[in-house]
């Protein structure tokens, strides 16, 4: 499947959340999702206008004392449906990382070992920022969410995204140990 069409049944699964605007959508995305499939403002509401004109979502406008009316986004059965059958279906492919470092690594023999071990460097840099910010989700979770019925799903996904920063920390150590060897 495109990455447009798997956005939308990102979207499905998150109105199964409790999210039910837009702003709540992108919230819970950039707080959970986002480290591993990124979704835009620009891509959210195109997607649910999208879920109600297949009929997997309907929408409400709800008034608000001194602002605009909100709208508001429900699962209908079919969405549902929609969603489930998604999650049965095989996975296609493993998807192909884009990487600048490796990109660059891949060409250093045109650069000094000294600025592919800087590049280097910047990189566990912010893998460890990545690492300790899925520290940071994991205590929120297991703090203030760990009765929802989700938690240990999201604790999975986090913990992969854990386990990668931390195998990639390691591969710069020793790509770097490697590169300070020659």
């Amino acid at each position: 499947m495109s990455k447009k069409s798997d956005t939308k049944y990102a979207i499905l699964g998150v109105l199964t959340t409790g999210c039910r605007t837009g702003y709540a959508i992108k919230q819970l995305i950039d707080r959970s999702l986002n480290h591993f499939w990124k979704i835009s403002y620009g891509q959210i509401y195109p997607v649910l206008k999208q879920l109600v004109d297949e009929g997997l979502a309907t929408v409400t406008d709800s008034s608000q004392d001194g602002k605009p009316d909100k709208k508001e986004y429900f699962l209908t059965e079919k969405g549902v449906l929609e969603l489930q059958t998604w999650l049965l279906a095989p996975i296609k492919d493993i998807p192909t990382e884009k990487n600048e470092l490796l990109l660059k690594l891949f060409f250093s023999r045109h650069q000094t070992n000294d600025v592919t071990i800087l590049h280097l460097n910047d990189y566990k840099e912010k893998l460890q920022e990545r690492y300790n910010t899925y520290l940071n989700i994991e205590q929120s979770i297991l703090l203030y969410s760990s009765d929802n019925e989700d938690a240990k799903f999201w604790l999975f996904t986090l913990d992969y995204g854990k386990r990668i920063a931390k195998s990639a920390i390691e591969w710069c150590n020793d790509t770097i140990d490697q590169l300070k060897e020659e």
